[in-house]
Order: structure tokens, then sequence, then C-alpha cells
């Protein structure tokens, strides 16, 4: 049991690249768990790590340890879990990386049932818009919308949901503006649009049924938040692109208005990405909540 402990933060240390921030994500002094990784390398017979003032790097012996290792705790941490599953009492926390967006105007409903059904898991979320470090950060899992980047193709993705987009302005806006009529009436009126990878972000593609039109639009404002889109777009400052349940609240209370209802944009795809296949129960059970809550009407 001590040898397997020390696996588990010999690769803390190798994912973290450093003993102190380490140390912190394992709540144990500095000077212990240096003496718990030497005591490792020593039994093994081999320097696993090179260590520096700043930074500690695998050894190529290391590296190949690590590989293993990383296997072999997540698999004794799955056999804890399944003991707990097997008791239908999930506990620990929770760890979720989230765009701040869809957790704001669609999670918040679904979290609150999650909890209310597993009272013994408690909630860690990091909802800033930056990107997390799967490999590096302790974290079960991140929410992420949208082409997943490149870097992701060393971690695992498993669908939640495909939400579908139209095309939303306030009232006061579409009585002022050119009416529209067609898609290529849109051409004529001003957008609220999130950034773009596309050397066309000008460029929108709208669908109905079979059919799809490319249609060249001017974007006023641009933005990184949908949400900050959705409020600009019910303040009649031009027309935004969102999800039916971002719109719903404004769409009830007569602040906008779905533009060309036939018609819709692409679907953003939802992911839940997590560095192993193996997870412990709480996170399994929230990916199977998302799946099963998240509306896509």
């Amino acid at each position: 049991m001590e040898m397997l402990s020390y696996m588990q933060q010999f690769v803390e240390v190798a994912r973290m690249k450093n003993f102190r921030a380490a140390a912190l994500s394992l709540d144990m002094p500095i000077a212990t768990l240096s003496r718990h990784v030497s005591n490792l390398e020593k039994a093994v017979g081999l320097r696993l790590l090179n260590r520096s003032t700043r930074r500690v790097e695998l050894t190529d012996a290391g590296e190949v340890y690590f590989l293993r290792c990383q296997s072999i705790v997540a698999e004794a941490l799955i056999a804890h879990e399944a003991l707990r599953d097997v008791a239908e009492r999930p506990t620990g926390t929770l760890r979720v990386s989230m765009p701040v967006d869809l957790a704001i105007g669609h999670l918040g409903p679904i979290l609150r049932d999650f909890a209310v059904a597993y009272p013994l898991i408690d909630f860690d979320l990091d909802l800033t818009p930056r990107r997390i470090d799967m490999q590096t950060e302790a974290f079960d899992l991140a929410i992420r919308i949208g082409p997943l980047p490149a870097a992701s193709a060393n971690l695992i993705a498993r669908p939640i949901a495909s939400l579908p987009r139209y095309l939303y302005a306030s009232p006061d806006y579409l009585k002022k503006a050119p009416p529209i009529k067609h898609v290529k009436d849109l051409a004529h009126h001003e957008f609220c649009t999130l950034p773009s990878s596309s050397q066309q972000d000008d460029i929108k593609v709208l669908y109905r049924g079979e059919e799809s039109v490319e249609v060249k639009v001017p974007t006023r404002f641009c933005v990184n938040s949908v949400g900050m889109a959705r409020v600009l777009a019910s303040l009649g400052m031009g027309i935004a692109v969102m999800h039916t349940e971002l719109a719903r609240d404004d769409v009830a209370a007569g602040r906008l208005r779905r533009v060309l209802p036939e018609w819709r944009m692409a679907p953003l795809e939802v992911h839940a990405v997590t560095a192993t296949r193996l997870l412990p129960a709480r996170a399994r059970l929230f990916i199977d909540f998302l799946k099963s809550r998240i509306t896509t009407t």
C-alpha cells in the first residue's frame, strides 16, 4: 500500500512538473513528498526525475515509469470508487471547467438537480474562459463547446449534446431595420458575433432542411461572450446567433424574437473532455446526467 501511495505522489509531481504545486494538490509537506519520491527511486533503482530549483523533468526511465504508474494509480482509484458505487454513495469533490455562458445560461438547474441527487459530492467549478491543461491541472473533466483544438488529440472527448442555433433580434431592432424575408436580406443588417478562427468570419451559412445558403453579413460587435451578444441584441444593437436555451427567457419576456425561424445555423457540439478513460464515479455520473438533461431543441 505504501508503494502505491508513493506511485500516486510521483504521478502528481510528474504531471505538475513542480514539487510545490504537487504538494499543494496532495495537501502534504514538500519535504515529505520529496522524501517519498526519493524512496520510490531507491526502490526501483533508477533516477526518475531531474530536479532543479524551479522545475522537475522526467528522465527517460521516468517517462516510461510515469505512463505505467498513471494507469495503475487510475485503476486503483477506480477500484475504490467502485466500492462507493456499490454503496450508492459517490463522494468527493467534482472538479469541472466549463464555459461561462453555458454554465450560467444553461447548467444552473442541472447542477442543482445533480447536487440534490448526490448530496455527498462537493463541487469545484472553474468558469474562466481560459483553456485549462487537463494533463497538468487537477480537474475531473472540462465541458467544451464547438470544434475541439488540435491539442485535444491526447484527450478523451465524450459527446454530450448538439445545440441548435438560431438568429435572434429585438422587436425594436426589427421594426427600424430593413425587412428580413429571405436569408440574403441579412446582408443589410448588423450582427453581434463571437470571434472565429476562420478567414471568412463574416460568412454565415444557414440551413433549412436540406437547403443551405451562404450570406456575407456585417459584424458591428465582435465579443467573446455569447451572453454579451444576447444582451446587445436585446438592446436593439443587431442580430445574435444563440442556442434556444440561452435565448429562452428573453423570448418569453418579449425582448428577443427569432429571425427567419425556419432557418438555423450549424449546431454547436458539446463534449466532456477528460485526460483518461478511467473516471471516478462522480465524473461518470455527472457526464451521464448532463447527457440526459441538456436541452437540444
